[in-house]
């Protein structure tokens, strides 16, 4: 069984940071987490779990210096713009050896080294929203002062929520527009299916039904069988049958190209947003 988790704190528990503490409270693997919050409401929200330690700064407005001073693991969960700020009101608490971890997107990693120094460990995460059941796709980008041993650390975190891709720091742009914007395309095709069943004369409560579940049923169904899905593709594509018929209109849309372009499109646009556009 693996070793705790050292202390954490996260800083800006909204919905990412919640998941996050969410999995880590379902998991078991950090005896000690503090988390703040704007607002004295939020922070009664998530407090009276066991291990979590949950401030406001509504009512002590030094909770972020509190919290990054006691912890050895310090999650950055504020809006980007607010990061560098925070960032400068922590550098001077920091211990030796704590690891800085940014959930914010669009802040560069020369960014929090700048503000927190060389020698602290920062490392930049990319989870997506599934984190909040335990099925993020988390990717995660080392700065030059984080050892291996602080990567894997760092890993085994957000593990706790799902699954973990390391990909350098050049790549983590990339990766949001798959995985980080990836469960809107998902939700996006369920509407168009459930649209596309009430053309048919079915009630919205139903078309709703066929679409939602037989998306949870196909990737149910991928993650037990571990196949790859252009083999499950094919099982359910008959010859000469209907579903040939249908995924021939579906191929003949170029899909594969317009998914293509709307990456290239988040892509681009998370570009604008690190340059501050």
């Amino acid at each position: 069984m693996p070793s705790p988790l050292p202390s954490i704190a996260i800083l800006g528990a909204g919905s990412m940071g919640g998941a996050i503490l969410h999995g880590l409270i379902r998991s078991g693997a950090a005896p000690h987490v503090t988390v703040t919050n704007r607002t004295a409401a939020s922070a009664a929200s998530l407090s009276g779990q066991d291990g979590v330690t949950s401030l406001s700064l509504e009512a002590d407005p030094a909770a972020n210096t509190t919290a990054a001073a006691a912890s050895d693991i310090v999650l950055v969960g504020v809006k980007p713009v607010m990061v560098p700020d925070l960032l400068r009101e922590i550098a001077p608490v920091l211990r030796p050896g704590t690891i800085v971890v940014s959930l914010a997107a669009g802040v560069t990693l020369a960014t929090f080294t700048s503000i927190v120094g060389d020698d602290i460990p920062v490392i930049r995460s990319m989870p997506n929203t599934p984190a909040v059941v335990g099925k993020a796709v988390t990717g995660l980008s080392a700065g030059a002062a984080a050892s291996a041993d602080d990567v894997a650390l760092v890993r085994r975190l957000f593990e706790t929520c799902g699954v973990v891709i390391e990909v350098p720091e050049e790549q983590i742009d990339a990766l949001s527009t798959i995985s980080g914007s990836g469960p809107a395309y998902v939700y996006l095709l369920i509407e168009d299916l459930t649209e596309a069943a009430r053309g048919k004369g079915f009630s919205d409560a139903d078309a709703a039904l066929m679409a939602e579940q037989t998306f949870i049923g196909a990737a149910a169904l991928l993650d037990a069988s571990g196949e790859d899905p252009a083999e499950l593709r094919r099982r359910v594509t008959s010859p000469k049958g209907t579903t040939e018929r249908a995924i021939a209109v579906l191929q003949g849309a170029r899909l594969d190209g317009v998914f293509a372009e709307a990456t290239d499109a988040a892509l681009a646009r998370a570009k604008e947003m690190a340059a501050g556009a």
